[in-house]
């Protein structure tokens, strides 16, 4: 890629040119990645899905602030979730503000707010698509009171919108506070919310552990079935690949916007038993995920088998020169998944 880039900070410039591929660069980089018109990409925690021959990369659009508990938090939107289109991954047109904050104080969408880590699924039932998001209503700070802390929905007939907000609710019971989460949706078109439940009652369930709800036939609901992986205490970032009928959920640690060491869960079934199997990164700064956080994955379109991990480095000095990570996901024998760190790459069909 090309554009400017920051390293540690430090502002330099690189000619302007066609992306022909991903640039991650070194683990201690942060390389700007500029779309079609030669803005900076400001689609930050989100996700990629195929539709009507191109990729949608969406995401919430942070402002160039640092992270703070003030109204001008770098971490927070008064914009909203934004989109952009790809044919090739490397180049992307913006499309435009997909579900966006409101002017009106009395609005739940009025900014600064959060629509943190939105995923997009399509429902070919209902030929609607239903975007997921943790919900943090003004001032955008994280909760535990009703608005504060649980999961938004909105839906629309077009993949770029715009969205109509449908409100918001918590999975399982009104105690369990929304943290981190995901959607996923399975081989047969059942959909589901994958979550950090904070719960801070005392009792059995005190504590912030990973959950898995499956959504209603219409992805706009939460049903009745759910489960609790209970070895993923204070996980976060959950993104879940399934491969061959195996299911990995790779996680980050809890450490607000300190690096840490990725883990990963299988099963062999979507409500588990899930089973630890450590860190699936490795090499260099691979005990702080190469400094990044998993945010999505996605197969190449037509090829199933080959899926590429997102994961975004985090510059809390100044939230917009957070910059994104794209990784190739390597499946291993005896079901196990790893996530090389690669500096420079192109897909191209992968060695079987």
């Amino acid at each position: 890629m090309a554009g400017s880039c920051v390293v540690f900070g430090i502002a330099r410039s690189v000619p302007a040119q066609t992306y022909t591929g991903f640039a991650n660069g070194a683990v201690t980089e942060h390389l700007a990645w500029n779309d079609t018109s030669g803005n900076l990409i400001n689609a930050h925690d989100g996700g990629i899905l195929w539709a009507n021959g191109k990729y949608h990369w969406y995401g919430m659009a942070l402002r160039p602030l640092p992270v703070t508990n003030k109204l001008d938090g770098g971490q927070k939107t008064t914009i909203g979730v934004v989109m952009y289109s790809s044919k090739d991954l490397y180049n992307w047109t913006y499309e435009g503000v997909v579900l966006a904050c409101s002017p009106d104080p009395k609005s739940p969408l009025y900014g600064p707010m959060r629509f943190e880590r939105p995923k997009i699924l399509y429902n070919a039932r209902t030929k609607q698509y239903v975007m997921w998001f943790h919900y943090v209503g003004y001032p955008g700070d994280h909760g535990v009171t009703m608005g504060a802390g649980e999961a938004g929905v909105a839906v629309s007939s077009r993949i770029n919108g715009p969205y109509t907000f449908k409100g918001y609710t918590r999975p399982i019971d009104a105690k369990g506070f929304v943290r981190d989460s995901t959607l996923f949706q399975d081989d047969d078109g059942s959909a589901y919310f994958i979550y950090d439940r904070d719960v801070r009652e005392p009792g059995p369930d005190f504590g912030r552990v990973l959950h898995i709800v499956k959504l209603t036939d219409d992805y706009l609901g939460f049903s009745d079935k759910w489960t609790k992986i209970a070895n993923a205490v204070r996980r976060e970032a959950p993104v879940m690949i399934k491969r061959n009928g195996v299911y990995y959920l790779v996680t980050s640690a809890e450490t607000g916007w300190q690096d840490n060491a990725a883990n990963y869960y299988r099963a062999t079934k979507i409500m588990g038993p899930y089973t630890e199997l450590g860190n699936p990164t490795s090499g260099p700064d691979a005990d702080v995920t190469y400094h990044t956080q998993g945010t999505w994955e996605f197969a190449v379109h037509g090829h199933k088998d080959e899926v590429i991990f997102m994961a975004e480095r985090h510059i809390p000095a100044k939230m917009t020169d957070s910059s994104y990570i794209f990784l190739p996901v390597r499946f291993g024998p005896e079901s196990t998944l790893a996530l090389p760190y690669v500096t420079a790459w192109r897909w191209k069909p992968w060695p079987k």
